[in-house]
Order: structure tokens, then C-alpha cells, then sequence
């Protein structure tokens, strides 16, 4: 399996999962099991969706989309962003899906550092309270354009990337987590060698951040990692729930994605398993399917379910994928 493989394996599992979860996201499991029963594929947003209401089956949402937008900033500037350029990047997305009629906008913690920036707020001080998942939901390309060692350097493009939403410990411990699995997953690493980074990278991303108050990300990923597997496979979705916690904060639905990742050794039943945990299920879907696919490769992935997620929304993932480990392979 190549790079290109496990790259492109990569950002189509992060639009899969994505689009399993929009039809679930912000619900109930009760809510979900009365729309939808069990989640074994695709499927259009039932009568208790409301961010997605109306929405087709596999019909993305602002995970995947701010994931490419990231993305093509790299590509731009070479393999860095600048704050000011991913603030201004965000805020016209988000005029352009409301314009659209979109209730799927900016999340918590990003939307509150834009409009900081907008009323003239230096772009340094903008992410000062973003505890949520929103860096982590869009941090992939990341991990495809660096590699994972020198894990310093990985952190560096990481803190750029997210400071600016998400500038406390949590919120960058949780995307460098899994920005360096899915490095460690496109550098040909098994599973276990992501679930063993991940941790480590957490922890050296939380030192970059303003410390704020919540379980730690990589101590609870550590854990989760090794709890989750030991349960039986009925108990997995009320642990995920009542436990590990769904919620977009950054200790919560970042850490069960890869608890997910650690017990369901099939992808395609980990991510329908993660869209119908409840909560935040587009995202924590989205992470999982990263993480899976850049270790997997493309191949995990039902072609089918691929064609209608790339058909729906116009993804040329492939090119996407290209360009990025373009700038992996220029780094020194």
C-alpha cells in the first residue's frame, strides 16, 4: 500500500464519516433509533434532524468542508497558514453557507475567535477559550502534509494551524492528536502505532496551549484506548454515551473516536457504530474515518458508498490527496 493510498484513504474516510453523521449529528441514540434503527450505511437526514434538516444521503458537512478548506491553505502557502488568512478563510465560509440557507455553521469555539478578529482583536489573542473539537474535525491535511517525526515539527504546523480558534490545551492537544495519527498512518504505522502516538502528541500539544480545566486529552485517549475493547460489543455504544462522553468539547468526542478506533477492528462498522453513538456524531465519524483510512488505505472504504459521497458533493479528493503529500515529500 503507498502513501498516495493511505492519503487518499485518508480524506475520503473523513467525508464518509462525516456524511454518516450528518443525519444523526446533535440527536439523541433514542432520536436516532427511532429515525433511523440500526446505521449500516448512508442515510438522509430523518424528522428529528435539525442542523441538517432535508439534507440527502451523503451530504457532507462542515468537518469535511473545513478540512479542505484547510487544505487548500496549505497548498497556497506552501505548507503554512497564516491567522489571519484562516480567519478571514472561516468567516467568508460561513457567510457563504448562510447565505446558502445553511444551518451548519461555524462551531462554538471557531465562530467566537472569528467575530473577535472581525471587532479587531489581534488573531493571537482570538482563540483564547476554544475548548471544542473544531481544530481537531479539520486538522487531517495537516498529518498528510507533515510527517510525524520530527514530532516538534508536526506540533509547530499544528499550533498554526488551530491557534487561531482553538489556542488552549485541550483544544490543541486534541488536534495534534490526531493530526500525528494520521502522519504516523500515512507513513505506513499500523493501528497500534497511531493509538501509542496520539497520546504522546496530545500531551506535547497541550504545553502549547493556554491551560484550561478538563480531563486531559491524551491521558483519557490512553485510557479509553484500553477500556473500550475490554467490554463486551453491546456495551460499547452506552460507554461511548454515559462515560467516554459524545459532546463537541475536545476530551469528549476527539477521545471516542479513537476508543472506536481501538475496539471495532472493521472500519466501515466503526464509523456507522460512531454515527450512532449520539452527540456529535458527524465529527467524531469524521476523525475516526481519517485516522482509519490513512491507516487502511482507500480500499477500507465500500466503492459504493464512496461514489455517492464523492457524487453528492463534487469531492476530487484525489487531487487533494496528491497535492498534500506533494508537500510532504518537499519538506527536509
Amino acid at each position: 500500500m503507498t502513501s498516495y493510498d493511505r492519503a487518499l484513504g485518508a480524506l475520503t474516510g473523513l467525508a464518509l464519516g462525516d456524511a454518516l453523521g450528518m443525519s444523526t449529528q446533535s440527536m439523541s441514540r433514542a432520536q436516532i433509533e427511532a429515525d433511523h434503527g440500526t446505521i449500516t450505511g448512508l442515510v438522509a437526514a430523518g424528522p428529528h434532524q435539525r442542523i441538517a434538516a432535508g439534507m440527502p444521503a451523503g451530504r457532507i458537512t462542515d468537518d469535511t468542508e473545513q478540512a479542505l478548506l484547510l487544505a487548500q491553505l496549505l497548498v497556497d502557502g506552501g505548507g503554512t497558514v497564516g491567522a489571519d488568512v484562516l480567519a478571514a478563510e472561516l468567516l467568508a465560509w460561513e457567510r457563504n453557507m448562510a447565505a446558502r440557507g445553511s444551518l451548519d455553521l461555524l462551531g462554538p469555539s471557531t465562530k467566537r475567535a472569528v467575530e473577535r478578529i472581525s471587532a479587531g482583536e489581534p488573531p493571537e489573542q482570538a482563540g483564547r477559550d476554544g475548548v471544542t473539537n473544531g481544530a481537531a474535525m479539520r486538522i487531517a491535511p495537516v498529518g498528510i502534509a507533515v510527517p510525524a517525526e520530527p514530532l516538534d515539527a508536526l506540533v509547530d504546523t499544528v499550533v498554526a494551524a488551530s491557534f487561531v480558534t482553538h489556542a488552549t490545551s485541550l483544544g490543541l492537544s486534541a488536534a495534534t492528536a490526531v493530526a500525528a495519527a494520521v502522519s504516523v498512518g500515512v507513513a505506513g504505522g499500523t493501528l497500534a502505532d497511531v493509538l501509542e502516538l496520539a497520546p504522546r502528541a496530545a500531551d506535547l500539544g497541550a504545553e502549547r496551549g493556554r491551560w484550561v480545566a478538563g480531563g486531559h486529552v491524551g491521558a483519557r485517549i490512553a485510557w479509553a484506548t484500553r477500556h473500550l475493547p475490554a467490554l463486551p460489543q453491546e456495551r460499547w455504544a452506552d460507554e461511548l454515551d454515559t462515560v467516554v462522553g459524545t459532546s463537541v468539547a475536545a476530551q469528549e468526542s476527539v477521545v471516542a473516536a479513537f476508543a472506536i478506533a481501538a475496539a471495532e477492528p472493521d472500519p466501515w462498522a466503526a464509523l456507522c457504530l460512531a454515527a450512532s453513538v449520539g452527540g456529535d456524531t458527524d465529527t467524531i465519524a469524521a476523525i475516526l474515518g481519517a485516522v482509519l483510512g490513512s491507516v487502511h488505505g482507500v480500499g477500507a472504504w465500500p466503492a459504493d458508498a464512496v461514489a455517492v459521497v464523492t457524487e453528492v458533493n463534487g469531492l476530487d479528493l484525489a487531487s487533494v490527496a496528491g497535492d498534500l503529500l506533494a508537500l510532504r515529500e518537499a519538506r527536509p
